[in-house]
Formats: structure tokens, C-alpha cells, sequence
């Protein structure tokens, strides 16, 4: 007894064989004795109605005797299984039955197969080959051929494996069927052990056979082979081998090939055929073979398969794939017949090219003309409404598909929750999310993504949670979108408990690798990404790049620096991610060197130097404190959005040009561009910083009045230290207690530093009660409420707040500064003695202050101390603050007339100021310094701030 198991689309059956009372034998077909000509007519004009009504007169003629003839059954049959018509078929099965009248069981029980198989019914293909008398190859053949029409490879192969354990032998029509099922679940060893088994018999020489095995090895991923295969074959005058073997390329991604042998074939003058057209069509969809569209048209052109549909619908989807729509609007409009391929495929081309509005206006002609959408039509549609943010349009096509019941399918639903979230409308994005009768990975990767973007993280982790209890299958895509959540909340833990998942399960691959190296950073957690990035085998682009942006995050922009050398070293092309983070590092570091380098490297390979490449640019040259700079890579951006005029604002308000800023944000009003919140900011900042109080107060009342703006706390932060720094303490004071919101601590801070600029005693108690109250963990809110203590000489005050300090282990950051020299970065800390070079320098420091005592009249001004020591210690003190090493590090090392660079991680305090206002004027160099506040630039004894910072 043989038992085979197969899977049919509804219910798992079993065939079996009993080899004692079956013969398998290949018995001849039997001829039927009549030949009814009429019904063959029919049967070729495709007219079932009239073949039944054929049949049915067949009976009332002839004798009762007389059987009817085996071919009429057969002839409608063929009609059935052509039209997949399941219930004509089933019809003719039971009359076959009930008459008794049969001739060859097997010639119409094969027939039988054949139908059920080609009309979807498996399940009664099986049950008549069950209960055949006997088997022949014809029979082998149809039942095979069923599982393949059905989705069944499985089962086809196992119904192989029982030919041969039947020892049953194949024919030329055999191989091709098993050659397609070894292709659709990619098993290359059957393959391969049918294609011996082809040889031995000697059916290599039938060109059906080769060229199935041709498609066979090229979806089995083996295209060298199937070249091999194609290359041996002796005769290459059919169509059909030629197309295999372009399909098989084409398939495989290797487009330019796939174009060569086309070549080859127009070469050789075998005349292309639709099949041929279709997949080199498709190979001309990569735009970087765009260019060669035009030419494979006109050849569709003249060989006059302009006019076949299925060509039409290739040359449309490749033209809108290159951008070309217009080209793909002409060729839909020439089809005559157009179905929902066409339409879909122009859909898709409007969408995938950015046309959302000409995709909406598309969709509603396609209804206006009677074409009625399908799931692919209104998949598009919802993609164009979630990318354009059109919720209306993406709510009446949500309506539409409520209305023709389609809202249920999977990639309907999907695409809903999608179109939901990326408008913004998470709890619509639910809705459609708890409606869906069947979920499958992405419905639930959605949901969980949609929550993190739309900053509701608690709500992707409680989602992703669900996907435990539904024991749904995690996979990597689940693992990116929740640990986007984890990077919102910045939560460590989470990520760890994620990560050990990952590491548990070896759910893992290069992606989650550099996900988890970025959002440990997002977590501040710099020692795990760190740990991860050393643990990647093979890193690629991303993953220097997620590490680059990680140490740039957390303030270690010389590490990010330190990655390029390691990139170079690793032959990794830096892409324009990677050169936005280098900017950004060498933007926090002032390292002008290397800013340069990346500019150049922009320039030399074709980049376009505007959105967020402008933007990076114009910072970078402002935080190196080359303004012209900045204003020349804005003024040479053509295609100017908000972040570049934003950033060349924050440019000028950096450097003390507040009337710049405030002049240049009117002139981006004029162009009609909206600001947002960051650039009110800046401008604001920029008002601060150059005491236009007036100004500042106008713009902080547009913003809210006439572009409807509610301020963040940044601004308030701004307002705050804009009235405060202009010695408007009292109205600044007013203005915290009348907020609109509650302050926040660096609102507090912001009051309490000009308070103890100006000297207010009574608002910075207050102040300095409100910022330790609010934000206690906080050192340098302790060293500044310590240093306004000492300012009023009151030690004792001074001694409780470093005390606190120290009980809660806060430890203040050190004053550094540093200059980059050569192409290294030199770090100074106060009364810094590390250096190699620390004699020289201290030696140069001394010579400069002697000069500036005997000939500016310098005197130190020890109220900037804020130590309770002598004079002569705080003199002492003064002299060894980091950016006097620095200055001096430069002048030892910098060129005569080269502008030293200094950048300091604190504010600058008042005697620093003037010893380099004295330092610029009589050592006759420019000296320029950024400090946390605000760049200052020294010339001649004067700086740009006007002593106001």
C-alpha cells in the first residue's frame, strides 16, 4: 500500500494506491466512434451554453442503446476547465456518472482531473484520480499538473516521488509541471535530480523540457546554471527558450545582463514575442537603465506589439518607474481595453513619483468612467493620502471601502492604519486596528510604529505586549519600531530587556545591530553603544553613522571625529547621513579643518548642497566662527527652506548680529515661508543676545497672535534671559510669575544668572529657591546659586551649597578649552599641566601678561574668583584659566595674522574678557572665541559683543 498526502484548498486528503488491483500500464486512448463536428464548433467558439444545449441533443437523437461518444463529453470538459467553470463541470461529472455510458474510463477520467484541477477543486481532482480503474501517464500528468495549478508544489513533488517508487516512467509533459514546483518552494536538490533524470531518458533534446529547467534553476537562484543550459541548447530559433532565460535574469536583479541577451537575440533575428517585451520592460524600470526605455519602445514599435495590452502595461509602469509620467499618461490614454492593471499601474506611478494630488484626481476619473477600484487601486490611494497628510482624502476613501466591504482584506487594513498614522490620528488608526477580523505581522508592526512616531511610546510597549499574549511571531521588523519607543522615552532598561530578547532568540541581523547602537545613545547610555558597534562583524555605512551620531549626541564629538579615519580604513563610502553627523560634530567642536574636508568631498562628488546639507553647512562655518562663510553657502542654496534661513538666523544671533537676524527672518516672511517654532527661537536668541528688547517683545507677540504659536518653554527660556541680560529684572520677574504654563528650571536659571550680573539680591533669591527646588540633581545649578553667593561675599551660604553638592555626589564640570592646531585638537583645563608642551606655553602666558600690565595698563580683576582666598592666590587663579593656555598654545603655533580659534566649554568671565580684548590689540592678532553663550570676536582691543554677554 502507497499513501500519499496532499494539502488542497480546503480539506487535507490522501490518495492511495493498492498496487494489487491497479495495473499500471500505459493503455492506448481509445478513438471514439463518433465524431460530433458540430459540438467541436461550438466548443472552439468558447460558447458553453450552446455545447450544453449540443449534449443535450446528442441524447434525444440517438437510440437508447446507443452510447453516447467519449469526445463530446471531452470536448466540454476542455470548454469547462478553459473557462474555469467549476459547476458546468461538476454538471457533466454527474451526467458521466449517471449514464453509465462511458467508453475509456480512463481518457475521461483524466479529463476529469484536468477540469478539477484547472477550476480550482483539488479536493475532487484527487477523489476521481482516487477511483480510477487504473493509472496512466496521462493521468500522472493531469493530477500533477493540479497541485501546481493549485498552489501545491508539495504535493506534486510527493506524487513524483511515488511515480518513481512505482517505477512508473515519465513523459516530455511530466517534467515541466515538477520543474515548476521544485522552482515555487526553491528545492534545487529535486531539481537537480529531475534534470538527471530528463537526461537519461533523452529528454534534454525537447525544448519544453529545457526551457523549464532553465526557469527552474534561474528561481532557484542558480542563473549560471541556467545560462549553461541555455548556452548548450543546439537550435536557438524558439522564442521561448530566449525568454526563459531573459525571465531568469531579469528575475534574479541582473538587469544589464538580461538587456545583453536580448541583444543577443535581436542579433541572432529570432522575433520577439509578448513574453519576451514583459520582463525586458521591466528590466528598463531601474533608473539607472532609464536611458535605454526609449530604444526598447521603439523596438516594441516596430515589430508592432504596440497594440498588445499586456506590452502596454509594462511600457507604462516602466515609464512612470523613471519618472516620466507624462510619457506613461500618453500610452495609458492609446490602450483600448483598459483594465484595473492599467489603471492600477498609473495609480501606483503617481504615487511612487510624489503626484499625490494627480493621484487623487486620477482616482476620482477612474470611478467617473465606470472602472470600479480594486484593493490595489484603493492601496495606492491610501498610500498617496497618508504621505500628502490628506486625512479628508484618506477618511472618504476609508468610507469607500467600508462601502464595498473591502475594508476587511489584510493589505486594506494595513495600509488604513498606516494612511492613520502617518496624519497624526493614532485613535483612528485603532479603530481600523480592532475592527480587523485577521492580523498578521505587519498589521501589529503598524500599530506599534504608528504609536512611536505619533510620540505615544507607552502605547507601542502595551502593543507589543498584546503580540505575547496573541502568540503572534515577533519579528525584526516588530523589534525596530518598539525600539523607537524606547528611544523616545529614553528609557535604558527597556532597551536592555529588548536587547536580551534579541540576544535569546537570534533575532538579530545587521539593522537591529545598528538600531540598538542608535538608541542606546537616544538613551544616553553611550557605554552600550559603544559595546554593540565593537561587537558588529561587518560594519557598513549605518553603523559608523548610528555611532557617530551617538557620540555627537552625548557631547563626544572628537570620538565622531575619530570614526572617520576607521571608515576610510574599512573602504566605506561616507553617504550624506554620515556627512550630515560629521558636520555636526565638527559644528559642536568649531573643527573648521574638517568641516572643510567634508565640504569639499560634497563639492567633488555631485552633491547638491541644499536642505539639510545647506543647513549643516551654514551651522558648521558659524560655530567655527567664519560668518561669511556661512552666508555664502546660504546665499548660493537655491532651493532655500526653513531650516537654512533658521540656521543662517542662529548664525547671526551667534555672533552678536541681532539686527541681521531680525532684518533676515522679515526678508524670510516676504518669501512666504511660515516660521515654525525653531525658527522663532532663533530669533528670539538672536534678540537676546544683542539687547533688542523691543524687537524680541514684537516678534514673541507675532508669534503667538498672528501665526497662532504656542510658545514651548525655550522660549519663555529666551524672553527671560533677553529682559534679564538688559537689566529689565523686574519686568522679567513679572513676566515668569504671569506665564501661561508653570516655569520650568531654566527659566529660573536664566533669571538667576542676570541677576547676578546686575546685582539683584531680592529676585535671586527667589530665583535661586525655585531652580534647586525644581531641578536638584542638576551641579551646574548649584555652582551657579554658590557663585552668585560669593559675588555678595557670603562664605557661609557658599560652604552649604558645595556641601549639599557633595552630599548628593554632584560634581561640577571642569573649564576646558581647546584650539585645533595642525589637524589635532588641543584640550586645556585650568592650570593645566598635561601638555607636552606645557612649559613652553606657560612660559609664552607669562610673557603676554607682562606685556599687557606694562603696556595696556591690565589689572586682574579678582572679583571674578569665587573662592574666599587671598589676592594674591586669586591673581594666581586668573592666570591659569584654560583659554589663556589656549590663546597662548595658539600664538606659539599659529602663523602671524592667522585668526586663533578658541572654544570654551563655559562662559567666558569678565577678566578673561578684557585680558584678550588687551591681547588682540597689542599682540596684533584676531582672536576669536566661542564660548556656551555666543561666539566673540576680538580685533584691535574690541569685541564684537560690545561687552554685553
Amino acid at each position: 500500500m502507497a499513501t500519499l498526502r496532499l494539502s488542497g484548498p480546503h480539506l487535507p486528503f490522501r490518495l492511495t494506491s493498492t498496487t494489487s488491483s491497479k495495473t499500471h500500464k500505459i493503455p492506448p486512448f481509445m478513438k471514439p466512434p463518433i465524431n460530433p463536428f458540430s459540438l467541436k464548433e461550438i466548443c472552439q467558439e468558447g460558447n458553453l451554453r450552446e455545447a450544453f444545449k449540443s449534449l443535450a441533443n446528442t441524447f434525444t437523437s440517438q437510440n437508447l442503446s446507443h452510447k453516447p461518444p467519449d469526445e463530446a463529453y471531452s470536448l466540454i470538459l476542455d470548454l469547462c476547465a478553459a473557462q474555469k467553470a467549476l459547476s458546468q463541470g461538476q454538471q457533466i461529472h454527474a451526467h458521466v456518472l449517471k449514464s453509465n455510458s462511458v467508453n475509456d474510463t480512463v481518457f475521461l477520467d483524466t479529463k476529469l482531473v484536468f477540469m478539477y484541477g484547472k477550476c480550482g477543486s483539488l479536493f475532487h481532482a484527487e477523489k476521481v484520480f482516487d477511483d480510477m480503474p487504473e493509472w496512466n501517464i496521462f493521468a500522472w500528468n493531469a493530477m500533477i499538473g493540479a497541485c501546481v495549478t493549485n498552489e501545491e508544489p508539495l504535493g506534486a513533488l510527493e506524487l513524483y516521488e511515488e511515480m518513481r517508487m512505482l517505477d512508473f516512467p515519465l513523459d516530455a509533459h511530466t517534467f515541466p509541471s515538477l520543474l515548476k514546483a521544485c522552482a515555487a518552494v526553491k528545492d534545487l536538490s529535486s531539481g537537480c535530480e529531475i534534470h538527471g533524470l530528463a537526461i537519461k531518458l533523452g529528454f534534454l533534446s525537447n525544448a519544453f523540457v529545457v526551457n523549464s529547467l532553465v526557469g527552474m534553476y534561474a528561481k532557484c537562484d542558480d542563473v549560471p546554471a541556467a545560462y549553461r543550459l541555455f548556452s548548450r541548447m543546439s537550435g536557438k530559433e524558439d522564442v521561448v527558450s530566449w525568454n526563459s532565460i531573459i525571465s531568469a535574469y531579469a528575475a534574479s536583479g541582473r538587469r544589464t545582463e538580461a538587456l545583453r541577451i536580448f541583444g543577443e537575440m535581436l542579433n541572432t533575428g529570432v522575433t520577439p514575442s509578448t513574453y519576451t517585451f514583459v520582463p525586458v520592460l521591466q528590466t528598463c524600470e531601474e533608473p539607472a537603465l532609464g536611458k535605454l526605455s526609449s530604444g526598447v519602445h521603439a523596438i516594441v514599435l516596430k515589430l508592432g506589439h504596440h497594440l498588445d495590452t499586456y506590452v502596454l502595461n509594462s511600457l507604462v509602469v516602466m515609464y512612470a518607474r523613471n519618472n516620466r509620467m507624462d510619457e506613461a499618461a500618453r500610452i495609458f490614454r492609446d490602450i483600448k481595453e483598459k483594465d484595473n492593471i492599467a489603471w492600477n499601474s498609473m495609480l501606483s506611478g503617481y504615487v511612487q513619483n510624489g503626484l499625490y494630488d494627480e493621484a487623487l484626481y486620477f482616482f476620482s476619473e477612474m470611478k467617473t468612467l465606470g472602472q470600479k477600484p480594486d484593493q490595489i487601486s484603493l492601496v495606492s490611494m491610501l498610500a498617496a493620502s497618508g504621505r500628502s497628510g490628506n486625512l479628508l482624502a484618506g477618511m472618504q476613501l476609508h468610507a469607500f471601502s467600508l462601502k464595498n466591504r473591502m475594508d476587511c482584506d489584510l493589505l486594506v487594513g494595513n495600509t488604513l492604519m498606516d494612511m492613520y498614522a502617518k496624519c497624526g490620528r493614532t485613535d483612528y488608526m485603532q479603530f481600523v486596528f480592532y475592527r480587523m477580523p485577521y492580523k498578521d505581522s505587519v498589521t501589529w508592526t503598524t500599530a506599534i510604529s504608528g504609536y512611536a512616531q505619533n510620540n505615544f511610546p507607552t502605547k507601542a510597549l502595551n502593543t507589543f505586549r498584546e503580540i505575547f499574549v496573541e502568540n503572534m511571531e515577533v519579528d525584526l521588523l516588530m523589534i525596530g519600531s518598539i525600539l523607537l519607543a524606547c528611544s523616545d522615552l529614553k528609557c535604558s532598561s527597556l532597551v536592555k530587556e529588548i536587547h536580551g530578547y534579541v540576544i535569546r532568540t537570534g533575532l538579530h541581523d545587521l539593522v537591529t545591530e545598528n538600531t540598538l547602537v542608535k538608541v542606546y545613545g537616544d538613551c544616553r547610555n553611550i557605554t552600550y553603544a559603544c559595546n554593540v558597534f565593537k561587537l558588529i562583524r561587518v560594519k557598513n555605512v549605518v553603523s559608523f553613522t548610528s555611532m557617530m551620531s551617538s557620540y555627537v549626541d552625548n557631547g563626544l564629538a572628537n570620538e565622531a571625529l575619530d570614526l572617520v579615519p576607521r571608515m576610510q580604513e574599512n573602504e566605506i563610502e561616507l553617504d550624506f547621513v554620515a556627512i550630515l553627523s560629521i558636520l555636526s560634530a565638527a559644528a559642536d567642536l568649531s573643527a573648521l579643518r574638517k568641516g572643510k574636508e567634508m565640504h569639499g568631498f560634497l563639492l567633488r562628488n555631485g552633491f547638491l548642497v541644499e536642505g539639510p546639507i545647506a543647513s549643516c553647512l551654514v551651522d558648521m562655518y558659524s560655530c567655527s566662527g567664519i560668518l561669511d562663510d556661512s552666508y555664502k553657502v546660504f546665499n548660493c542654496t537655491l532651493n532655500k527652506d526653513l531650516p537654512v534661513w533658521t540656521s543662517m538666523i542662529s548664525a547671526y544671533g551667534m555672533h552678536g548680529f541681532g539686527k541681521a537676524a531680525v532684518d533676515l527672518f522679515r526678508r524670510m516672511e516676504s518669501e512666504n515661508l511660515i516660521p515654525d517654532h525653531v525658527a522663532f527661537l532663533s530669533v528670539l536668541y538672536a534678540c537676546s543676545h544683542s539687547a533688542l528688547v523691543e524687537e524680541g517683545k514684537r516678534v514673541f507677540d507675532s508669534m503667538q497672535h498672528e501665526y497662532k504659536l504656542d510658545p514651548w518653554p525655550e522660549h519663555y527660556t529666551c524672553m527671560v534671559d533677553m529682559l534679564g541680560r538688559a537689566n529689565y529684572l523686574e519686568e522679567a520677574f513679572r513676566f515668569v510669575t504671569t506665564m501661561k504654563m508653570e516655569p520650568i528650571a531654566a527659566v529660573w536659571c536664566a533669571l538667576l544668572g542676570a541677576c547676578r550680573v546686575h546685582s539683584n539680591e531680592k529676585i535671586g533669591e527667589i530665583a535661586a529657591s525655585k531652580l534647586l527646588e525644581l531641578d536638584p540633581d542638576n551641579p551646574g545649578n548649584y555652582v551657579l546659586v554658590s557663585n552668585v553667593y560669593a559675588a555678595r561675599d557670603r562664605w557661609e551660604d557658599v560652604e552649604e551649597v558645595r556641601s549639599t553638592m557633595k552630599g548628593k555626589g554632584l560634581k561640577k564640570d571642569p573649564a576646558c578649552s581647546w584650539i585645533e592646531v595642525g589637524n589635532k585638537f588641543h584640550v586645556f583645563i585650568a592650570h593645566d599641566r598635561s601638555h607636552p608642551e606645557s612649559d613652553e606655553i606657560n612660559q609664552k602666558l607669562d610673557l603676554i601678561t607682562e606685556k599687557l600690565v606694562r603696556e595696556g595698563g591690565y589689572v586682574p580683576q579678582t572679583k571674578y574668583v569665587l573662592h574666599d582666598l587671598e589676592e594674591k592666590e586669586k591673581v594666581k587663579l586668573l592666570n591659569g584659566h584654560s583659554e589663556r593656555l589656549a590663546i597662548s598654545y595658539g600664538l606659539l603655533k599659529t602663523a602671524y595674522g592667522t585668526p586663533i580659534r578658541i572654544t570654551k566649554n563655559l562662559r567666558v568671565c569678565g577678566d578673561c574678557h578684557t585680558f584678550t580684548k588687551l591681547t588682540s590689540k597689542y599682540l596684533e592678532q584676531e582672536i576669536i572665541v566661542r564660548d556656551a553663550n555666543r561666539f566673540h570676536h576680538f580685533r584691535d582691543g574690541i569685541c564684537s559683543c560690545g561687552d554685553f554677554w
